[in-house]
C-alpha cells in the first residue's frame, strides 16, 4: 500500500477522510480528540458548520459528508485513510477503485460487517473497529440487569405501582446474587468484560462457546459447560453471540424449557438469536423472566403481549454507548490512527477471517 507523506519533523502524515455525517462527530469527537486528530496529519472533507461538543473548541468545523462518498470525491482521490462512523456510506470497490491511495479504515463504531464489503480485506486495506470500546457500555448495562432481574425489581415495579408497598410479590420469590449462578453465552468482548465485572458478585458464573477451551473459561472466572446445560443450570442467562446464519434462533424453544421455573434470560446481542415466539409463550405463561435489549422484530408490533407483560422489561437497544460513553469510540479511533502514523500495528484490526464469528 502506498507510504504515507512526512513532514520534516512531525513524522508522518495522514490524509484522512472523515466519513461520517456531521451529527456522528459531533456526538463521538470532543475537541481534545479533534485536536489529537490535527495532530496526525491533515483532515479531509471538512467544512465550517455549527458548533457542537464535539467540534466547538476547532472552529466548528464538520464533516460534508451526508450520505455518498461522490459529495467528497476529490478528498476520497487522496485519502490514505477513511475514518467512519455512524452513518458512513457504504464501501465498495468502486469506493476502492476512487481511493487508488487508501491504505486503512478506521471504524470509530462497532461493527464494520454493515458496510465494509469484503473486497475491501481483498485488496489489502486494514481495517479497524472501536468495537471494543462499546463493549464497555453494554457490559456496564448487562451487569445492572443481572442484578435487578435477581432482585425482581421489574416485577416489583409494577406490583408497587398498582397495589403499594407490599414485598415480595406473591408468585416471584427474589433470586438475589448471592449463589445465583449466571450463564453467559457467548465469550465475545462483551461476554469477557460480563465475566469481568460478574467477579464483584458472589455468583457462580458459566460460559458456552464453540471457540472457548476450558482453560480459558477458568482463565476468565467461569466453568466452560456445553449449552444445554448452560441453560439447565442458570437461573439467569445472558445472550452474547454474534447475529450469523448459524446463531439465527440459537436459543431454541427447548433450550428456553430447560431453564428452572422464574429464570431470567437478558439479551443485549441481536433478537433473532433468540426463537422470540418460544420465549414469548415462555412469558406469557409467567415461568421465565426477559431482560430485552434487543427484540425479534425490532420493534415489536404494538399488539405484542411482551410489552405489557410485568415480567418482560424491554429497552430500545440503548447497552451500546450514547451520550458520553459515545466519545469513548471517537478516543479509541485517534489512538488506532496514532498508531498509523507512528509504524505501529493496529490495536483492534479486523482481519477477513474474522467476519465468520464476529458481531
Amino acid at each position: 500500500m502506498p507510504k504515507p507523506e512526512t513532514t520534516e519533523g512531525r513524522g508522518p502524515r495522514l490524509r484522512t477522510l472523515v466519513a461520517m455525517p456531521a451529527e456522528t462527530w459531533s456526538e463521538v469527537f470532543t475537541p481534545a480528540a479533534h485536536e489529537r486528530l490535527e495532530g496526525v496529519g491533515e483532515l479531509l472533507g471538512m467544512s465550517a458548520g455549527a458548533a457542537s461538543r464535539g467540534n466547538d473548541a476547532r472552529g466548528g468545523q464538520m464533516p460534508r459528508l451526508r450520505s455518498s462518498f461522490g459529495e467528497v470525491a476529490d478528498e476520497l482521490a487522496a485519502a490514505e485513510v477513511l475514518l467512519t462512523g455512524w452513518g458512513c456510506p457504504r464501501i465498495t470497490g468502486d469506493v476502492l477503485d476512487a481511493a487508488p491511495k487508501l491504505r486503512a479504515i478506521v471504524h470509530a463504531a462497532g461493527t464494520v460487517k454493515t458496510f465494509v464489503d469484503p473486497v475491501v480485506f481483498e485488496r489489502g486495506v486494514e481495517v479497524s473497529s472501536a468495537a471494543a470500546a462499546n463493549a464497555i457500555p453494554v457490559a456496564e448495562f448487562t451487569v445492572a440487569a443481572v442484578v435487578l432481574a435477581a432482585k425482581r425489581a421489574f416485577r416489583h415495579r409494577d406490583w408497587y405501582r398498582g397495589s403499594g408497598f407490599k414485598r415480595p410479590l406473591p408468585g416471584a420469590p427474589i433470586l438475589g446474587t448471592l449463589g445465583t449462578t449466571v450463564g453467559v453465552l457467548g465469550a465475545s468482548r462483551i461476554g469477557r468484560q460480563v465475566i469481568e465485572r460478574l467477579r464483584s458478585l458472589d455468583v457462580d458464573v458459566l460460559v458456552s462457546d464453540p471457540y472457548l477451551s476450558r482453560a480459558q473459561a477458568v482463565a476468565l472466572g467461569a466453568r466452560w459447560c456445553a449449552l444445554p446445560e448452560l441453560f439447565a443450570a442458570s437461573d439467569i442467562v445472558t445472550v452474547h453471540a454474534p447475529l450469523l446464519p448459524e446463531t439465527r434462533g440459537l436459543v431454541t424453544a427447548e433450550l428456553l424449557a430447560a431453564m428452572p421455573d422464574g429464570g431470567v434470560l437478558v439479551n443485549t446481542a441481536r433478537g433473532p438469536v433468540v426463537d422470540h415466539v418460544a420465549l414469548e409463550q415462555e412469558c406469557v405463561s409467567g415461568r421465565l423472566d426477559a431482560v430485552l435489549d434487543v427484540t425479534d422484530p425490532e420493534p415489536l408490533p404494538p399488539d405484542s403481549p411482551m410489552l405489557r407483560l410485568p415480567n418482560v422489561f424491554i429497552t430500545p437497544h440503548l447497552a451500546g454507548a450514547m451520550g458520553n460513553e459515545s466519545t469513548r469510540l471517537g478516543d479509541a479511533a485517534v489512538a488506532e490512527l496514532e498508531r498509523l502514523a507512528t509504524g505501529h500495528p493496529l490495536a483492534h484490526g479486523i482481519h477477513r477471517d474474522d467476519l465468520g464469528r464476529i458481531a
